[in-house]
Parts: structure tokens; sequence; C-alpha cells
């Protein structure tokens, strides 16, 4: 059975930064195109960055240029570099497989103004 596990959330204040982490078992993130999402209260979850089994990442224009992500085939981790982080980037971040629709529980985060 694939599990996804996200950790790494927290509190931070603008201009911060944080590192997401998404551990996969039951499956690995080398075959896999992994996602990272976001949601908000009251709204639509956003794609924001992906990491496909081939070929070149992609983000949300929200968070080109500031947010990295990349996987370890070693650990079989999917993890969300954020940098220079705002306030309108305060979510909760999903980590998803693509193939079979797999989601993990969410990890909170919060920047402060």
């Amino acid at each position: 059975q694939v599990q996804l596990v996200e950790s790494g959330g927290g509190l931070v204040q603008a201009g911060g930064s944080l590192r997401l982490s998404c551990a996969v078992s039951g499956s690995s993130v080398r075959f896999n195109t992994m996602d990272w999402y976001r949601q908000t209260p009251g709204k639509q979850r956003e794609l924001v960055a992906t990491i496909p089994s081939l070929g070149s990442t992609r983000y949300a224009d929200s968070v080109r240029g500031r947010f990295t992500i990349s996987r370890d085939n070693a650990k079989n981790t999917v993890d969300l570099q954020m940098k220079s982080l705002k306030p309108e980037d305060t979510a909760v971040y999903y980590c998803r497989q693509s193939s079979g629709n797999y989601w993990g529980q969410g990890t909170q985060v919060t920047v402060s103004s």
C-alpha cells in the first residue's frame, strides 16, 4: 500500500525559508510523477510544483524562483525547498503521487508578516 507522509511545516517570518519533505512507502519516487499542492480554507487545492518521472520540473507562477522541488531516490522522498516566503504562502501543503492519486495528510505552513 502506498503511503505519503509530509513533514517540515511550521511557523516562519516573511522572508524566511522552510523545507518540506514527503516520505513515500510502497512505491518509488524515482519512477513516479510527484506533486506538491497547497490549500487554504475555502479555496481549492492549488498545484505548486511537479517533478515528473521524466522531464523538467514545473512550478506555479506564484512560487517560481522561490520554491524548488527535488527527489532523493536513496531516501525515497520528495522535498520542497521554500525561500523568500510570503504571508500568502500560508496553507496546508500536501504531497501527491500522480499514479494512483495518492495523497499525504498535509503539513501546515504559516508565514507571519
